[in-house]
Parts: structure tokens; sequence; C-alpha cells
């Protein structure tokens, strides 16, 4: 079994603090096996993995007209504000999986009350059922609930923009190679997490 924050952000999300040595830090000291960088609008240009000691698995929390979404294993950036079939079919298209990032949380631009239609059209392979910036615990457990109607594996993240946030949630699950196999690992996947707000800013 591994350690997977599957959603936290660096300095190149442009709203975040993290630097490269500091998300290093934080991955030893939490016992971290992958993350998934996901950054908002942007992807990873460079080999993060061998510079932080895990594997990192390259994603995107791209901004649609339905709200956020989250591609994870891409090659290539997805533009913001395309019509959020299109985006699915983007990251499908690079042999990506679609994670509903924050879905029914009001402070921040998940696709709320469109979740269940889009997961009717099959167009949501996951849904983040625990994000650590949430305060209101009814928020995920909503998630979870939409999760569990529509028969998805749920993903849980630290949506970390500061180093202490790294970790705050993470899942446990088996290792996979690639995105069919870590789609299928979620669905054996323990959740861990604990809410931690972002630091204070100055």
């Amino acid at each position: 079994m591994i350690r997977v924050d599957t959603h936290l952000h660096t300095v190149e999300s442009g709203d975040a603090v993290t630097t490269v040595d500091q998300l290093a830090d934080r991955v030893a000291a939490c016992g971290l096996d992958v993350v998934c960088v996901t950054e908002h609008n942007h992807i990873a240009g460079y080999d993060l993995s061998r510079l932080i000691g895990a594997r990192v698995v390259v994603g995107e929390e791209i901004r649609t007209r339905s709200g956020e979404l989250i591609g994870l294993f891409l090659r290539e950036r997805v533009p913001y504000v395309l019509p959020a079939d299109e985006v699915v079919a983007r990251i499908r298209e690079q042999g990506g999986i679609v994670c509903a990032p924050h879905p029914y949380d009001p402070l921040r631009g998940g696709v709320g009350a469109e979740l269940p239609s889009l997961c009717e059209a099959g167009l949501i392979d996951a849904v983040e059922v625990f994000n650590a910036k949430i305060a209101d615990q009814s928020v995920n457990a909503a998630a979870l609930a939409t999760a569990r109607e529509f028969g998805l594996p749920g993903t849980a993240g630290s949506d970390a923009h500061d180093p202490a946030g790294i970790g705050a949630a993470y899942l446990e699950m088996p290792d996979f190679d690639g995105p069919r196999d870590f789609l299928e690992a979620l669905h054996s996947a323990v959740v861990h997490g604990e809410y931690r707000p972002h630091a204070p800013r100055f």
C-alpha cells in the first residue's frame, strides 16, 4: 500500500507558495509515495520526481464553463474556460482521467449542482470526496454520497497551496502503473484526512 496526495499546488499555480525544495521536505516528512501536482491552468514542464524523492502524477486543475475539473496523467496543458465535455475529451485523448475536485464547496469553483449530470453522462472518472481545505465536513460528505450514487471511486487531497498543508489528506491505496491501473486501485483506497486551512498570508 502506498500514500498518495491527489491534489496539491506549487508556486507554478500562481496562488501557491510551495517551492520544489519545500515540497521535497514535506513529502519526506509525511511519508508520501506519490503526489499529484495539479497546478491551476498549467502543468509541470519538467521531471519533479527526481527532485522531490517521490513519484509525481502530472495533473492540471482546469477552469471549465461548468466549474473546475482535474485532469491527471497529462502530457499537455488543457486550455481553460472551455465547455466541460471538451475539457474531458482533451484529457482522455491523452489517456488521462477526470476528477471533480471540491464539487460542492461554495468557496471554490467546483462543478456544484452539475456534478450528477456530468457523472450520468460518463464525464467523471473519480470524485474528490475529501478536501483538506473544507471546514464543513457535510460538503465532503455530499461529494462522497454522489460518488457512491454513481459507483465512482473517491480521491482525497490536501489542496495544499503552502508547505504546511501538504499531506493533510491522502489515500492509502494499492500501488499502480499508469492511469487505468490508478483508477482501478482507487476502488480499494482508504481516505485519511483532516481539515487544515491555508496558512495566513502577510
